[in-house]
């Protein structure tokens, strides 16, 4: 144990009151909605497709316009909370959102649906790493009632993921595409008037920062040039994934584009290590355990999200399902995050965070191995294992990850903490629809089946290697941590 910083005092018990729950109803409201708007529209391409004359790199640019502002986004999102409250800014993320969600409802071509994702996902990027430093603070930093309360707070989002395919569908078949977006708008005025009523402004934790170190966290300000440079690297990359199938990898836009992210990267990496006031504090990822949470999100969620939207072209394009018939039968899935996500709080606060994450990412990797023999013959009851495997072992990592992060930065760090673990998954998500779209070619059936093949390959391999990632963090570090000033803002196993 280090001698040199003394163990500061336990912090006090608190219990799962009805105020708590009434706080974790209101942030988990902004997480059902930025999650549902990840899943929901796959199951809509087919009819988006033939409405609006998209092609497939069209559909993948209208899952990605989103997912690649909520990124991109989020950790300015997490500053900004930061310096001018988390429930200032995830009340007026909830108010964005709304606003783009209707936007997307009236979209008359492709390119202004794609335009209203984006802004969708800049509203979703100020929510979510504002609602759980919202939650974090409601818990008073106290690990076990944390644990729990994280856990409800993730199968809200874990359930809404995988409700979306079958909402989606109910949607389309009884007022078309356009309500999947629509009914964003009520779900939005319930959050911000819960925001209002039930969240009060964060006076204590203000007084909190004054008497810490952690003081000049809230004069920080907006690294717009490094925002900027995420926004080309991210985009470009992601773009030149998109269009290399139907472009060619020859094609100028191509290899123009990953040329394009690679120098932005490294110019971002190098503004952000000399600046004074960094959007990603590079200081956080020397942790190993953070770091190994954060690449253990990518891994998750470049899996899940690149599936999804195979597994919707699968079911329609080469199965032949209506976009009804293909929400119901992503149904397994909503059982298995719900059951998974809340015994999941438990067993962190039983176990402690990396045991949860290894057993969590083997089981979805089985899952997705067992996809590898499927094709447009399969019986839909051979795919229930793997739609019950898949969200189960997601549903009891997730929260342990985000535990995990949680717990290996100081209180006034949770936010943007929470923002790099968020921008890390959406940008994997992002990279994985692309990806994976990519291998399903023009979308006709025989190509889809192909896609999907090599899609379950790819993600049972990167969930073995999430489990080992699990495996190489300490087993107490999540259980037992104090501050260290060698690294501002993080902290050290004992």
């Amino acid at each position: 144990m280090n001698t040199a910083h003394p163990t500061p005092p336990a912090a006090p018990h608190v219990r799962f009151t009805p105020a708590l729950m009434r706080v974790v109803a209101t942030v988990s409201v902004g997480f059902v909605v930025t999650q549902l708007d990840v899943t929901i529209v796959n199951i809509a391409l087919a009819r988006i497709a033939a409405d609006l004359h998209a092609s497939v790199a069209r559909l993948q640019w209208i899952v990605d316009a989103y997912t690649l502002a909520f990124a991109v986004l989020m950790l300015s999102g997490g500053v900004l909370g930061e310096r001018y409250g988390a429930r200032r800014m995830y009340a007026i993320g909830m108010v964005v959102f709304a606003l783009a969600s209707l936007a997307c409802g009236l979209a008359a071509n492709p390119a202004l649906l794609i335009a209203a994702r984006a802004l969708q996902g800049a509203g979703a990027a100020a929510m979510l790493p504002n609602s759980l430093a919202l939650l974090n603070e409601a818990c008073r930093h106290e690990r076990t009632l944390r644990a729990r309360a994280v856990g409800f707070w993730t199968a809200a989002g874990a359930i809404s993921i995988a409700a979306g395919p079958v909402a989606g569908g109910l949607l389309i078949a009884a007022f078309g595409w356009r309500s999947i977006f629509l009914v964003n708008l009520p779900l939005c005025a319930a959050g911000l008037a819960a925001t209002l009523a039930w969240i009060a402004p964060p006076r204590s934790q203000a007084r909190q920062s004054d008497q810490t170190t952690s003081a000049p966290q809230r004069s920080r300000s907006l690294d717009v040039r490094g925002q900027f440079l995420a926004v080309v690297a991210l985009t470009a990359f992601t773009g030149a994934v998109i269009e290399w199938r139907p472009l060619g990898v020859a094609h100028w836009a191509v290899w123009g584009g990953l040329l394009l992210a690679v120098m932005a990267s490294v110019a971002f990496v190098a503004w952000e290590s000399r600046s004074a006031d960094p959007m990603l504090p590079l200081a956080m990822l020397r942790n190993r355990t953070f770091s190994a949470a954060v690449l253990f999100g990518i891994c998750v969620n470049l899996t899940y999200y690149g599936t999804v939207f195979v597994l919707a072209l699968f079911l329609q394009h080469a199965r032949g399902q209506t976009p009804l018939q293909a929400g119901l039968t992503f149904i397994p899935l909503t059982g298995g995050f719900l059951l998974s996500n809340i015994a999941s709080g438990h067993v962190v606060a039983r176990f402690g965070t990396r045991l949860p994450m290894i057993g969590g990412a083997l089981v979805a990797g089985l899952g997705y191995a067992l996809l590898i023999p499927v094709d447009a013959t399969t019986p839909l009851v051979a795919l229930l294992a793997a739609f019950l495997l898949i969200p189960s072992g997601m549903g009891l990592a997730v929260p342990a990850m985000t535990t995990t992060v949680l717990g290996s930065v100081e209180p006034a760090r949770a936010g943007t903490a929470s923002a790099l673990l968020n921008t890390a998954r959406q940008a994997g998500g992002a990279v994985g629809v692309a990806a994976f779209g990519a291998l399903t070619g023009s979308g006709a059936a025989s190509e889809v089946v192909k896609g999907l093949h090599g899609d379950a390959a790819i993600s049972a391999a990167m969930l073995l290697l999430a489990a080992w990632l699990a495996w190489t963090m300490r087993p107490d570090t999540a259980q037992t941590t104090q501050p260290s000033t060698a690294t501002p803002g993080m902290k050290v196993s004992r």
